[in-house]
């Protein structure tokens, strides 16, 4: 299994949330978008631009920018 940043994932990839780098408010407004350690994640929409990404997480598409994405770390999975 390989480590990799959140921004890192390309369309179709899947992972698991293992570590987020962050606090306060940003932190408590991913748990709540469901952005918990052990959850599956999948990358599914990359804007034109490439910024931001949406993913599917516990059944809902939510994008975030990269500046955020890059504060999460995950577990590539198959």
């Amino acid at each position: 299994m390989e480590k990799a940043l959140l921004s890192e994932l390309k369309k179709g990839e899947h992972a698991v949330i293992e570590k987020m780098d962050t606090n306060g408010e940003l932190r408590q407004r991913l748990m709540d978008m469901g952005f918990v350690e052990g959850t599956k994640i999948e990358c599914v929409r990359i804007s034109p631009a490439g910024d931001p990404k949406a993913y599917r997480i516990r059944g809902t598409v939510i994008a975030i920018r990269k500046e955020d994405a890059e504060k999460i770390t995950v577990v590539k999975s198959l």
